[in-house]
């Protein structure tokens, strides 16, 4: 079920019950690609140990994991804004639990990466359809539903981290690849069955406000790949999750290099291993902050609070590698390096969308997506940098660096250059029809 072509007798507005109720669809099928993605580290060392593969190939399956993910989505995307979510969710929660299966019996590397690879096609059309969905339902609070979308992501984690770790400790690694691949693939593909793309007229107009710039053209995704405000936000989203993705990635490998992994922290009240508490606590984090930061975008200004959290991200990520081998200083300030990370699955489709609008809202922001599997690509190499030192120091150094840079482009040059780009759509197209695509 897609979206209305332009023309077509607009639609009712539905209630915002109705609203909220897609948005917790996707929520509910974001939490179960979770696992796939912030789940991955607890599996590592057990895989190292059975095969004794060296870690920087095992991360490699993780490397393509995400490429899958992000690289594919804006031809998912493009089938959402074509053809409805349905089809696309029901056809990634099924590659989910597929890629899980093959994880859990691999005996080999390249069995492993292709169970990494069905995964990722299959987390990519999950995640896609679930945000372009959300972009499209809420154009007046884009920010916040794009993030309480992406919280889904961010968290989902959470509650399976200890479950998780038990079944890998009881069952083994392999088990518990199958057990939560087939359950998780399960609960996506009943709740794909309830969703469906907003007809014109359904929603109400986008936020109009002196903080929020929100262009009234519709680009095709051919025009966006054209404009060079599109490579700023990609060179920013490069930049800023490449940190993001090596910590997830290596957080107990992390953890285990500073001999600290096993030791107990209280705080709190409760009491946990140095890495079953950071992991906890970052998934909560990293959920919250993207409805968080998405709230506040839309009050403050998308750029405004770029600069604000990428800032946070790089010193929480300086500091990290100043005291990051005391254990309580090691869960409280990677809970603050992912709580200023998660916001850029909120902040950029938003952005993305503000500036180039909502018709191809999936393929579009599918496209800037795609540089989370371009950082990813940074993920093994920040390993090698670390084999070849024996140290994680410059990986933390180029990291905190990384997002100050983001942090003062966000304030210095896109947030001129958008309000730029925004008036002159309006004045170079004042006489075509509004949703008429611009190419």
């Amino acid at each position: 079920m897609g979206t209305l072509s332009d023309g077509a007798r607009p639609e009712a507005r539905v209630s915002d019950t109705y609203r909220w109720m897609q948005l917790a669809i996707g929520v509910i099928c974001m939490v179960m690609i979770a696992n796939l993605q912030y789940g991955w580290t607890f599996f590592v060392p057990d895989i190292q140990e059975k095969f004794g593969w060296d870690r920087a190939s095992i991360q490699w399956a993780f490397t393509l994991f995400v490429l899958f993910e992000t690289w594919l989505v804006p031809i998912e995307g493009w089938a959402v804004d074509e053809y409805g979510p349905r089809v696309v969710v029901i056809f990634g929660g099924l590659m989910c639990g597929v890629g899980w299966v093959i994880n859990g019996i691999a005996s080999s590397l390249p069995m492993l990466y292709t169970g990494q690879v069905i995964a990722g096609v299959g987390a990519g059309a999950v995640y896609g359809t679930c945000v372009a969905s959300a972009l499209k339902w809420f154009p007046d609070k884009r920010g916040l539903a794009a993030g309480i979308t992406a919280a889904g992501f961010g968290a989902g984690s959470a509650l399976t981290v200890a479950p998780i770790q038990a079944t890998i400790a009881s069952a083994g690694y392999q088990s518990a690849f199958i057990y939560f691949g087939v359950g998780q693939a399960a609960i996506i593909m009943l709740m794909s069955l309830f969703l469906v793309s907003p007809k014109a007229g359904q929603t109400p107009a986008p936020t109009v406000s002196a903080k929020i710039v929100q262009t009234r053209r519709d680009y095709s995704p051919r025009a966006v790949l054209k404009h060079p405000i599109f490579w700023l936000m990609y060179f920013m989203f490069v930049i800023v999750g490449a940190g993001g993705l090596m910590v997830t990635a290596n957080l107990k490998p992390i953890a285990a290099d500073l001999h600290i992994d096993k030791v107990s922290v209280t705080l709190i009240g409760l009491t946990m291993t140095t890495v079953t508490f950071a992991a906890t606590i970052d998934r909560i984090l990293n959920g919250l902050t993207r409805p968080f930061f998405g709230w506040i975008s839309d009050r403050i200004g998308r750029e405004n609070t770029m600069f604000i959290a990428f800032g946070i991200e790089g010193v929480g990520i300086y500091m990290l590698y100043l005291w990051g081998h005391d254990p309580i200083w090691f869960v409280i300030l990677s809970g603050l390096v992912f709580f200023a990370w998660g916001e850029i699955y909120s902040l950029f489709p938003s952005t993305c969308t503000d500036t180039f609008g909502a018709k191809f809202a999936g393929a579009n922001a599918g496209l800037l997506y795609t540089a989370k599997g371009t950082a990813a690509l940074l993920v093994p190499f920040a390993n090698m940098l670390q084999s070849s030192s024996g140290s994680w120091d410059g990986v933390f150094l180029i990291a905190a660096g990384a997002n100050i840079l983001a942090s003062l482009l966000a304030i210095f040059v896109l947030k001129p250059w958008r309000r730029s780009v925004v008036a002159n759509a309006r004045i170079e197209h004042r006489g075509a029809p509004v949703g008429a695509p611009a190419e």
